[in-house]
């Protein structure tokens, strides 16, 4: 499965995000990321879900616009600096980012970052051949990986995980 990110852009008032949350939960679609950005008038919502395809046409459905970038998964070990790693092959590569998510599910220990970049597919060669891409990871974003991680939330109370 490739990750994707969700991009919305909403009113800046109190429930707007409660209406995208609202119409995910009811579908019983997981987040495994969110960002939320706002400016006195509009704000800028970026979300990685358990089906993606799936809350595009929800969301489509709903009366948002939202719009989908592909993005891969790397590991990082648990310590200081790992992320910095990642960054300085990217930069010494020059590969632009475009944005950024730290994902709820782990590759066993270890945590997982979601990256978009101006070119994906480079990126990813550069990054695998660093040994930070892991193919697998990336299939984790799911309902039941997303329960996993969280064993007391119960299986119908899914939507906002985070």
């Amino acid at each position: 499965m490739t990750l994707r990110e969700i991009s919305l852009t909403l009113p800046n008032k109190p429930g707007a995000l409660a209406g995208v949350a609202r119409a995910l939960a009811k579908e019983r679609i997981n987040l495994a990321a969110i960002s939320v950005d706002s400016t006195a008038g509009d704000g800028r919502v970026r979300l990685i879900v358990s089906d993606p395809e799936r809350a595009v046409k929800l969301l489509a459905a709903a009366g948002y616009d939202p719009e989908v970038r592909e993005m891969l998964a790397v590991r990082l070990e648990d310590r200081a600096g790992s992320f910095l790693r990642v960054l300085e092959v990217l930069a010494r590569e020059k590969v632009n980012l475009l944005s950024v998510a730290i994902l709820v599910a782990r590759e066993g220990n270890q945590p997982l970052v979601a990256l978009s970049t101006t070119d994906l597919a480079r990126a990813r060669r550069i990054l695998q051949s660093a040994g930070f891409v892991s193919r697998a990871a990336e299939g984790l974003v799911s309902k039941g990986d997303l329960l996993s991680s969280a064993p007391s939330i119960p299986d119908e109370s899914v939507g906002l995980l985070l």
